[in-house]
């Protein structure tokens, strides 16, 4: 039995890149696109926010010593690349979904509307919030964070390259502790990598949970979503 009606998941644009240096990998969308399918099938209704950096990391020398606000757009429009490639993925394993982007493009996806994605998932639609926040300077952790806010999820799921929160880098230090639960403040005030201040600043004032965990273990979303403790918890 799930122990969520309703996740916010946070997946990170290098994640999609796969084996590649960046860019998009068919099979890892595709098996990304299948454990989210099986969440959903179970009956959790998922909201997901995909990062950029597989594609925007491919022209980051270009962009080097561009305007901070110009990268940023570049940066929202390669999240909309990677949601229309992950909705494709979703669809194909019969899932509906919906991509919802916080810069207007009607030819390509629907503009968001906090009231219309809470009634997609309703209906058990994945909804992809694309573009950040339409905002220079904010994260895909902090639109992520956003958005599990406005649609009410019940938590925020960040799936990342390690199995939890450390104090400090565990591939860079073998004697690193894993932390099975942490608080909000002790995120802030540790600087522990593992989302920006302003997204975990947001949850602690508003009591959203955090789970980290591992996305490269296969069934980890499904076992996230069941309530099992494979990370660390802020709360």
């Amino acid at each position: 039995m799930p122990a969520y009606t309703r996740i916010l998941l946070k997946i990170s644009g290098e994640a999609l890149a796969g084996p590649l240096s960046f860019g998009l990998d068919p099979e890892t969308v595709k098996a990304l696109a299948a454990e989210v399918a099986e969440v959903a099938c179970a009956g959790v209704q998922v909201g997901l926010v995909l990062g950029g950096g597989n594609i925007f990391r491919g022209v980051a020398a270009a962009a080097h010593d561009m305007d901070r606000v110009t990268g940023d757009h570049m940066g929202m429009l390669a999240t909309v690349i990677n949601a229309l490639a992950f909705q494709d993925a979703l669809e194909q394993l019969h899932v509906p979904t919906r991509v919802m982007t916080a810069i207007e493009m009607h030819e390509v996806a629907e503009p968001y509307i906090r009231r219309r994605a809470i009634r997609h998932m309703e209906k058990g639609r994945a909804v992809i919030f694309a573009a950040g926040t339409s905002n220079p300077y904010f994260s895909t952790d902090t639109a992520a964070t956003l958005r599990g806010l406005e649609v009410r999820a019940q938590i925020i799921a960040k799936a990342t390259s390690v199995d939890g929160v450390y104090d400090k880098d565990p591939k860079k230090f073998p004697n690193a502790v894993k932390y099975e639960q942490v608080t909000y403040t002790e995120v802030l005030s540790k600087a522990l990598a593992v989302m920006d201040a302003s997204a975990v600043a947001m949850c602690r004032d508003n009591r959203m949970p955090i789970m980290v965990f591992d996305l490269k273990v296969p069934g980890n979303i499904m076992r996230m979503a069941m309530g099992e403790p494979i990370g660390t918890m802020i709360c």
